[in-house]
């Protein structure tokens, strides 16, 4: 949520700095990995989160959801959040069902670095209109990663990210914002994905060295949301889908480095000649 006080510049990172955040960045794209494997109907979002809590451990990551701090500290590894859910869903034992979209978010804390992502996944067959928003979440988060090197300040970025969504017909969340990333999972500067005077005074410039952790939510209709009474699940005001992508970034003098991005799969050698199956 945007705050209006304590502004203060980021916290540029060195070249050394950003490798050891693309360490932590790969375990969380794992994790991911793990979480889109077995997103299918039937499976309960509780042992989606199970699973992610033991690929952290075993990998000795601290995840950085769970315990983090509010009227009840937040319960899981991971926010899993289903259809109007915007953010922060609790895992529980809800199952999943044919048509959801299933909102993964998780972060983690690796020899001293963080690094956070978030991607949504539809369940099954899901409504042309629902993957139509998708689509358009996932271009907005494209366009920051291709304008983060081509623009002077973070408002040039955001304001072309909320024309694309409000072009297509949606609106883009503004009582939640993204987040500079480092040592810590939430530093200077907060990162919104839209333009307004409040905005605006906490601008702030593009250089090499930043790290910024970019999460457009969109929704399918008004852009209001509420608060559930478990203090941490975001719903739409309307109840209508949203979707919500993140990673997160570093602006570098070559360009923008995806510390979450996913690894390349390994290709398999190729069959010696003339060896059958």
């Amino acid at each position: 949520m945007l705050r209006s006080s304590n502004f203060r510049p980021p916290e540029l990172k060195s070249a050394r700095e950003l490798g050891l955040m693309r360490e932590a960045g790969k375990l969380v794209a794992r994790a991911l990995k793990i979480c889109r494997d077995m997103a299918k109907p039937g499976v309960r979002t509780l042992d989606i989160d199970q699973a992610v809590e033991k690929f952290y451990a075993q990998h000795g990551a601290t995840p950085l959801f769970k315990g983090y701090p509010g009227k009840v500290p937040f319960p899981a590894v991971t926010c899993l959040s289903l259809n109007e859910q915007v953010v922060h869903g609790i895992p529980g034992p809800r199952v999943l069902k044919e048509g959801d979209l299933l909102k993964v978010d998780t972060a983690c804390k690796f020899n001293g670095w963080c690094a956070d992502r978030a991607i949504t996944l539809p369940i099954g067959t899901v409504s042309a209109e629902k993957l139509r928003l998708l689509r358009v979440g996932l271009e907005t988060l494209q366009l920051a990663i291709d304008l983060l090197p081509k623009r002077k300040w973070w408002s040039e970025v955001a304001s072309v990210m909320q024309k694309h969504v409000e072009s297509n017909g949606f609106r883009v969340v503004t009582s939640y914002v993204g987040h500079g990333i480092g040592r810590v999972m939430h530093e200077n500067p907060q990162v919104p994905n839209y333009v307004d005077r409040e905005t605006r005074k906490q601008d702030f410039k593009l250089e090499p060295g930043l790290t910024l952790a970019v999460e457009p939510m969109v929704n399918m209709g008004r852009a209001e949301v509420d608060t559930l009474n478990d203090y941490w699940t975001v719903v739409t005001r309307d109840r209508l889908a949203s979707v919500h992508v993140e990673h997160t970034l570093a602006l570098t003098a070559e360009g923008v480095m995806i510390i979450t991005a996913d690894e390349p799969e390994p290709v398999p050698p190729p069959e010696p000649a003339g060896v059958n199956a």
